[in-house]
């Protein structure tokens, strides 16, 4: 019985040394844990203010998004069902109070969907040459919001159709026709742009991931 006692102890122990899940920190928070809460913000925000800098130009208004997001989080967390990660639903959150960000800022003067959103250095690097990641920007900001929403959530962020379809609370149908859409309207600007076509030949390697997003297009 004694070691029965002691196995059940380390049992015990192992589950207290490990981290809980989000699920977990969740149902702590509903039940008025505010610690639990503090830690999904430590465990998302670098990816949420990430993703936040694909849409607007400069570190604070991304901060502002990011704490508005978190806010609205923690009101509405009653209602988090489960049904999606936590993660996704984060991010579904963030986009909306991106969108409406940019719609209330530039509504007078400025469609939202025309508005230029920042690609941080080392993603871009990843992703493609500097010179060809310069024109690739100026095109990618002429997408419409809800293509450029898809393109960046698969490309940058490397989530799924399932994943962009929950954040982007549309069909999954719907959020794979944006991002080919998306990667479309590129490729055509890709293949007819001469100096386009002279850089990504000196940049083979550099341009492989790239062209292989391009190729689910077909």
């Amino acid at each position: 019985m004694s070691e029965r006692r002691s196995f059940d102890d380390r049992g015990h122990e192992e589950n207290q040394l490990r981290p809980k899940d989000d699920l977990e920190l969740i149902s702590e928070v509903k039940k008025g844990s505010r610690a639990a809460f503090s830690e999904l913000v430590r465990r998302h925000q670098k990816a949420l203010l990430r993703l936040c800098m694909r849409f607007v130009k400069d570190v604070n208004s991304a901060q502002d998004i990011v704490q508005e997001t978190f806010i609205k989080a923690y009101e509405k967390l009653d209602s988090f069902e489960g049904r999606s990660s936590f993660k996704s639903w984060l991010f579904q959150i963030g986009v909306n109070t991106a969108k409406n960000k940019l719609r209330d800022q530039f509504s007078k003067s400025l469609s939202y969907d025309e508005v230029e959103f920042s690609v941080a250095a080392k993603a871009e690097n990843q992703l493609i040459h500097n010179a060809v990641g310069t024109a690739l920007k100026v095109e990618i900001e002429k997408l419409p919001f809800k293509q450029k929403t898809a393109l960046i959530l698969r490309v940058y962020e490397d989530l799924s159709f399932a994943e962009i379809a929950s954040i982007m609370q549309c069909p999954y149908d719907t959020a794979k026709a944006n991002y080919r859409h998306a990667l479309l309207k590129l490729k055509e600007v890709f293949s007819s742009h001469t100096e386009f076509k002279k850089i990504a030949f000196e940049s083979v390697a550099a341009l492989t991931d790239f062209h292989e997003q391009l190729m689910e297009a077909e």
